[in-house]
């Protein structure tokens, strides 16, 4: 699957629910999904739906789940492939994965207004962890590491402006959003990762293939 170059706010509802790839007109409620309810995009989409079958509504919490995150088909595999050989709870441990990239970090620590947003500052080298400049959006942070925008770069503005838009910090994470800056203090369980997404039918899609 390729990347998405189409109006975003269709994959919300084409999911139900909030993605938050529209960033501020999800935050002021004037997101399509807002507006129009979660009504599957396109001309039969207010067309009464058929019983989903149970391997629809696994493909459907797959495609939520990638959607999400912003993570592409070939990828999204990698990250099931890693959570299948961990004894732990496949499930938890790919949500886990996927709440450690490096993108998802500054979005959940109020540097960015959306997840795609954080890919295009940490792709352009206006992210720094510890100090030290990383450009790759999944690269997987730890506890006890800084993540900062780099000082006087040209997306300040657009960062402190995204800032303002943060809700209720992530538990595992602490933010000085005056510093543009916040620290990883554990990675997070599941009780903490505050997500619309049933695991267990991801683990189950990949499982029967």
């Amino acid at each position: 699957m390729g990347r998405h170059t189409g109006p975003v706010e269709r994959l919300s509802r084409r999911e139900g629910v909030e993605l938050y790839l529209k960033g501020l007109r999800a935050h002021n409620g004037k997101s399509a999904l807002e507006r129009r309810g979660p009504l599957p995009p396109g001309e039969h989409g207010g067309a009464r739906q058929r019983k989903q079958s149970v391997y629809g509504q696994q493909l459907r919490a797959k495609q939520l789940c990638k959607r999400y995150y912003g993570v592409r088909e070939k990828q999204f595999r990698r990250y099931i492939k890693g959570a299948q050989r961990s004894r732990q709870m496949t499930g938890e441990v790919l949500l886990v994965a996927l709440e450690r990239r490096l993108d998802n970090v500054v979005y959940r620590l109020g540097i960015a207004s959306t997840r795609a947003q954080a890919r295009q500052f940490v792709g352009h080298g206006h992210i720094l962890v510890d100090g030290r400049r990383v450009d790759i959006a999944s690269y997987p942070v730890t506890p006890g590491q800084t993540i900062q925008l780099k000082p006087q770069s040209p997306v300040e503005p657009l960062a402190r402006q995204a800032t303002e838009l943060l809700g209720t910090m992530a538990p595992w994470l602490e933010a000085d959003l005056d510093a543009l800056q916040g620290r990883v203090l554990h990675l997070p369980s599941r009780s903490e990762i505050q997500v619309p997404i049933e695991e267990q039918l991801i683990v189950e899609f990949y499982s029967r293939r």
